[in-house]
This record gives structure tokens, C-alpha cells and sequence, in this order.
């Protein structure tokens, strides 16, 4: 039994880096669409008896998502041991509720959807909302983006360092990184009037003199991030940065954040830019990804990737523990 790595015609870019970081070539595999747009998945090597990795973010358009499915389908009907579907970033995830009368639950939908295809495992990273991998009766592992993102703002040796939520969402996602640091948060309140579309915002705490740094997992249009940043600076931060996940980036996002007072914009490769700004940094998940797929197959724990693991390693040396 060995483990392959494969990937969807999206993903590409990534699923080449996570494959040379775990140690083997990326498998081979021809997606191909017919002239009315149908698409056929071919593997082009044996998988019979194999653990299957197959990588793809189910970002827009939806041919990423049904790329995916195929696989699964295709890779269960060539007797694959295991079929795992590694989604860096997992498209839907925002309709994770009835909000409104008579919408769908899409997050709830495409989870039934990767289990009836035949996924035995899902690999996925920051969810929108982390209750989601309760849509699944097959296991999830969830990463979380914080070991990207600590050791690069570490490295920026930030003093007065402060934590912002663009919304109340968020707070719970920053609170861990802000404790990690010891350091202050804040929550930008806002209220929509509808999607992508901010009628108010508010700031709940004090940034005066404050290096800040907004975490979300998604940007889309950029609007919150902007206003959000615009807003700190009014309260009298000394800088602002942003850290999001999944760089969606969508409508006018690169002209929002080209536009707005932020430092910079860093985001991880779950999904690949649309064009490259200055302010735009990209860091990447491919050693991680490669990580919990060297874990996933050898069957050993994932725990020692999440950052409040580390921190209890670190505490534990502190104390003259282990």
C-alpha cells in the first residue's frame, strides 16, 4: 500500500508544491471536457489498493467542485484503499445555516455530496465556520492557518501589538492567536445591509497607538477589510495589517485593498491569486498539507500542527517538563 497524490486541474500550482514537500512526484491524471463543457477524469497510472490524496479547493467556477467529485468517483470505481479529498480551501462554507426563510444550507449540501462520491477522509483548513465538519459522518481534519501566520508576524518584531476581528464572528478565531502573544484585541462590529455590502461598522476597544493586525479567513470583495482598516486608523492605530486565509478576491477586492490604508495583505496559496499587487503577500500551506498527509496515511496524530499544541510543548520545556 502505497500513497498517491493527485490533483484537480485548479489546484495544480499547490498539490505540485504539496507533493514535493511530502517526498513523491504528483500523480498522473488527465481531466479533460467535452465540447459542451462534460467532464471526464482519467487516472493515468494503477491505483488499485493505494491511499488516494486528491487536492483541490472548491473555489469558483463549480467545475472545480464537480472536478472533484469525479475523482472520488473514479478513484473509488479503480479500487483505491482510501480515497482522502484535501480541499486547502472549502467553497460553500458561508451558507452554513438557515439565516433567511427559504435558502439552502451549502455547506451541509456539498459534505453529503463528497461523502456520496465516496470520500473516506476530507483534509481541509479553516473553515468558515468550524461546526461544519459536523455535516460529515466520515472523519475531518481540520487545520488551522495560525502556524502560517505566527511565525510571520513574529518576525516582524511589532511592539504594542494589537488583535482585530473585522466582525464579531471572528473574535473567537483571533482570541487564541492574540493569547499566544499576549496581546489586546479588538472587534470591528459592522452591520450589512446585504451580502458584500457594509451600511456600519464600529470599533469595540482602544487601538490609540496600537500596531494592528485584522485576522478573518476569507477576503472576497475587500470591502470589510478596507473599511475596517480605514476605521482603526481613524481611532488612532499607528499601523494596520490583514491576514486572511483564503484570498477570494473577487468584484473589486484588488483595487479595494490597493486603495486602503493597510501595510499589507497576507494570505495563504489555498487558492491562486488573480494578479499580484504590492501589498498582496502570499505564504504557503505545502509543507503543512504535506504534514497532514505524511500523518494521515502512517495513521499518527495531527495535534502537534495546531499552534496551542506547540504552545504546551514550549510551556511544558519552560517548566522543565518531558
Amino acid at each position: 500500500m502505497t500513497a498517491k497524490i493527485f490533483s484537480g486541474t485548479g489546484s495544480q500550482y499547490l498539490a505540485e508544491k504539496i507533493a514535493n514537500s511530502y517526498g513523491i512526484p504528483l500523480g498522473r491524471i488527465n481531466i479533460q471536457k467535452f465540447s459542451d463543457g462534460e467532464i471526464q477524469t482519467v487516472y493515468q497510472e494503477s491505483i488499485r489498493g493505494d491511499v488516494v490524496f486528491l487536492v483541490q479547493s472548491t473555489f469558483a467556477p463549480s467545475d472545480n467542485l464537480m472536478e472533484l467529485l469525479l475523482m472520488i468517483d473514479a478513484a473509488r470505481r479503480a479500487s483505491a484503499y482510501k480515497v482522502i479529498a484535501v480541499i486547502p480551501y472549502y467553497g460553500y462554507a458561508r451558507q452554513d445555516r438557515k439565516d433567511k426563510p427559504r435558502v439552502a444550507i451549502g455547506s451541509k449540501l456539498i459534505a453529503n455530496m463528497l461523502t456520496a462520491a465516496g470520500a473516506d477522509r476530507v483534509i481541509t483548513m479553516d473553515l468558515h465556520a468550524p461546526q461544519i465538519q459536523g455535516y460529515f459522518d466520515i472523519p475531518v481534519d481540520h487545520l488551522d492557518s495560525s502556524v502560517i501566520f505566527i511565525p510571520y508576524i513574529e518576525q516582524l518584531k511589532l511592539e504594542n501589538l494589537t488583535f482585530a476581528a473585522p466582525d464579531v464572528g471572528s473574535a473567537n478565531r483571533i482570541r487564541e492567536i492574540a493569547s499566544y502573544f499576549n496581546a489586546e484585541m479588538v472587534i470591528c462590529d459592522k452591520h450589512r445591509k446585504r451580502a458584500n455590502e457594509i451600511a456600519s461598522m464600529v470599533v469595540i476597544g482602544d487601538v490609540t497607538d496600537r500596531n494592528v493586525i485584522l485576522i478573518d479567513d476569507i477576503c472576497d470583495t475587500g470591502g470589510t477589510l478596507a473599511k475596517s482598516a480605514g476605521l482603526l486608523k481613524e481611532k488612532g492605530a499607528t499601523t494596520v495589517r490583514a491576514m486572511c486565509t483564503h484570498p477570494v478576491l473577487s468584484g473589486k477586492a484588488y483595487e479595494n485593498i490597493g486603495n486602503s490604508v493597510l501595510e499589507e495583505l497576507v494570505v495563504c496559496d489555498t487558492i491562486p491569486l488573480k494578479q499580484n499587487i504590492e501589498k498582496i503577500k502570499v505564504l504557503s500551506v505545502a509543507s503543512l498539507f504535506a504534514v497532514a498527509l505524511r500523518n494521515a496515511f502512517e495513521q499518527r496524530s495531527i495535534t502537534s500542527l495546531f499552534i496551542h499544541s506547540q504552545r504546551k510543548e514550549q510551556e511544558g520545556m519552560g517548566n522543565g517538563e518531558g
